[in-house]
C-alpha cells in the first residue's frame, strides 16, 4: 500500500483510545477521514450498524462503507479480491477510493443493505489510521457513512457533525473525535468490481480520483452503471443537499438570472467562482480550481444555508473530467429544485 496521508493537527492518543473503545462497546464515534467525517459502528456489529441507520434516518436497504486499516486483510472482507482490486489498492490506498467486492459470508447483512457485496476502503487520513489501528487491534472495520442526517450536507470539520445533530450529538453520537478539516472534502470515488467478469470495472460514483486515473491502472475504460448495479452511498438522485433550494446557473446567464431573481424581491445566496453582483448581499467566492472547490464546497453550502436565502444560485462549473465528482454532488444537491427558477419567472 502507498503512505499516503491526508495533513492534520497533531494526534491526541488519548482520544484515539477513547474512540476505539467506544466503537469496541457498540457506540457510535464521529471521526475524520480525508474525504469526509463519517458515523462509525462496528461493522461486524449489527446492533451498531442499526443505531448508525436510526442517527442518520437512513434507508435500511443502503449500504454503507467499510473502512479498515492499513494492514488489514482484504480477503476478511470479501468472498473474492480480483487483481484489478489489487491493482486500484496498490496505487490509490490509503485514499479516497471504495472498491465493492462480494462480501464474504460471515459479513453482516446490515453493513451491505442487504446485497451480496460490500463496499470498503482504506482512509488517508492520519487520525482515522490511528482509529482503525487502535480499534480491536488494527484487525476491525469501521462501518462509516457520513457523519449527518441522510441527504443533507456531509461534514468536513467535527463543528459541522455537532452542529448537523444539534442536541442529538449526545444521545445518538457518543464521541465526536476531532482531526481537522477534512483535505478532499467530498465523498471516495466508488468503483464497483463485485462483477467484474461479467459487466468488467463500474465507477459508481466520481470522486478525487478520477476515471482517467482507475482506467489508466487497470488498462480498460469503465462502464457506467446498469439496471443491475450494486446499490452504493451517495448515489441517489437526490443527496448532499442543505435545506435552502439549489440550482445551478450557466455563467453566461447567471447575470440575467440575479436580475430576474432581484426584481421578484428574492434574497439569493450566491456561489461563484468568477462572476460577481451587486444584486447580491451574499456570495461565496470559490477557487479555480477543482481540487480547492471540492476542499471547499460542504462548507459552502452550509455557510449559504445559514443567511436565511430564499435560494442558494450556483455558478455552474466546467464539465470536464476533473469537475466529475464536484458536478456529481451539486447535480444531487439541486435535484429537488429542478425547474424551479422557471416556475418562478412564469408566476
Amino acid at each position: 500500500m502507498n503512505d499516503k496521508s491526508a495533513s492534520s493537527p497533531a494526534i491526541d492518543a488519548a482520544a484515539v483510545m477513547h474512540a476505539a473503545r467506544t466503537l469496541e462497546r457498540g457506540g457510535l464515534v464521529a471521526f475524520p477521514t480525508e474525504t469526509v467525517y463519517g458515523l462509525g459502528g462496528d461493522a461486524e456489529n449489527p446492533a451498531a450498524i442499526a443505531a448508525i441507520y436510526a442517527a442518520k434516518g437512513r434507508p435500511a436497504n443502503h449500504p454503507v462503507i467499510v473502512h479498515v486499516s492499513p494492514e488489514a486483510d482484504i480477503g476478511y472482507w470479501a468472498a473474492s479480491v480480483p487483481v484489478e482490486a489489487r491493482r486500484l489498492i496498490a496505487s490509490f490506498w490509503p485514499g479516497p477510493l471504495t472498491l465493492i467486492l462480494k462480501r464474504a459470508a460471515h459479513i453482516p447483512d446490515a453493513v451491505a443493505g442487504g446485497q451480496d457485496s460490500v463496499g470498503v476502503r482504506c482512509p488517508a487520513h492520519p487520525v482515522a489510521q490511528a482509529l482503525l489501528r487502535e480499534f480491536r487491534g488494527g484487525k476491525g472495520g469501521i462501518a462509516g457513512p457520513s457523519a449527518n442526517k441522510f441527504g443533507h450536507v456531509s461534514p468536513t470539520t467535527a463543528e459541522h457533525v455537532r452542529e448537523e445533530f444539534g442536541s442529538d450529538a449526545g444521545s445518538l453520537v457518543d464521541y465526536v473525535l476531532d482531526g481537522g478539516q477534512s483535505e478532499v472534502g467530498i465523498e471516495s470515488t466508488i468503483v464497483d468490481l463485485s462483477r467484474i467478469d461479467t459487466h468488467g470495472p463500474v465507477l459508481l460514483r466520481p470522486g478525487q480520483i478520477s476515471a482517467e486515473r482507475i482506467e489508466a491502472v487497470l488498462g480498460v475504460p469503465l462502464a457506467t452503471p446498469d439496471a443491475s448495479a450494486p446499490r452504493a452511498s451517495g448515489t441517489l438522485d437526490a443527496h448532499y443537499a442543505p435545506h435552502t433550494p439549489v440550482v445551478q446557473v450557466a455563467p453566461e446567464e447567471l447575470a440575467t438570472v440575479l436580475e430576474k431573481l432581484a426584481a421578484l424581491g428574492k434574497k439569493v445566496a450566491l456561489i461563484a467562482r468568477l462572476q460577481r453582483s451587486s444584486l447580491v448581499s451574499v456570495t461565496r467566492a470559490m477557487p479555480d480550481t477543482a481540487d480547492a472547490y471540492a476542499h471547499d464546497l460542504y462548507a459552502a453550502l452550509r455557510e449559504m444555508d445559514h443567511t436565511g436565502a430564499d435560494l442558494i444560485v450556483v455558478e455552474a462549473l466546467p464539465l470536464s473530467g476533473q469537475w466529475q465528482g464536484v458536478n456529481d454532488r451539486l447535480r444531487r444537491a439541486a435535484f429537488d429544485s429542478q425547474g424551479l427558477l422557471a416556475r418562478l419567472f412564469q408566476a
